[in-house]
C-alpha cells in the first residue's frame, strides 16, 4: 500500500486544523503557505473531508476551515480511508494461494491498526526526538 499526495497532504491539513483547534478557522491559504503547497491541491482534498463530517468551513473575511469534532476522535485511518479509499496491500485477496492471502490480510491489519490507534491529536502533539529539551536549561 502506497500513501499518494492526497493522503498525505490531507493529514497535513488535518493537523494543522488540529493544532490551531478551538482558537478558530484556518484558510487553506495560510496552510498551503506555510507547508509550501498548492492551494488549489489542498481544496480539492477539503471537499471529501468536509463531506465526510472531519471539518467544518467557516465563511467570512476571517472565515477557513475548523475540526468538526475533537482530534483525539479522529484518526490517521479516517482521513487516510476518505482520501485513499480501502486500506489493503493488494488487490484481489480471494485469488490468492492460502499463505499468501494469509500474508496480505495480516499486513493489512497490521497497518490499519497504526492508522486507527493515532489520532490527529496524535500527530498534532508529535515532537521530534530531543525537541522537548530545546529549551531546557541545565545547571
Amino acid at each position: 500500500m502506497k500513501v499518494s499526495t492526497k493522503g498525505r497532504y490531507g493529514l497535513t491539513i488535518m493537523i494543522e486544523l488540529a493544532k490551531n483547534y478551538g482558537e478558530g478557522p484556518i484558510s487553506l491559504k495560510s496552510i498551503a503557505t506555510t507547508h509550501n503547497l498548492s492551494e488549489h491541491y489542498l481544496e480539492q482534498l477539503i471537499a471529501p473531508l468536509r463531506n465526510s463530517g472531519f471539518v467544518k468551513s467557516v465563511r467570512g473575511a476571517y472565515g477557513g476551515y475548523i475540526l468538526a469534532d475533537e482530534p483525539s476522535n479522529i484518526t490517521a485511518g479516517d482521513i487516510i480511508r476518505t482520501l485513499e479509499g480501502p486500506i489493503s496491500p493488494v488487490e484481489g485477496l480471494e485469488n490468492e494461494a492460502p499463505p499468501q492471502r494469509e500474508l496480505w490480510i495480516r499486513i493489512r491489519d497490521a497497518v490499519r491498526d497504526v492508522l486507527d490507534h493515532t489520532t490527529i491529536e496524535d500527530l498534532a502533539n508529535h515532537t521530534e526526538e530531543g525537541e522537548s529539551d530545546a529549551y531546557m536549561f541545565y545547571i
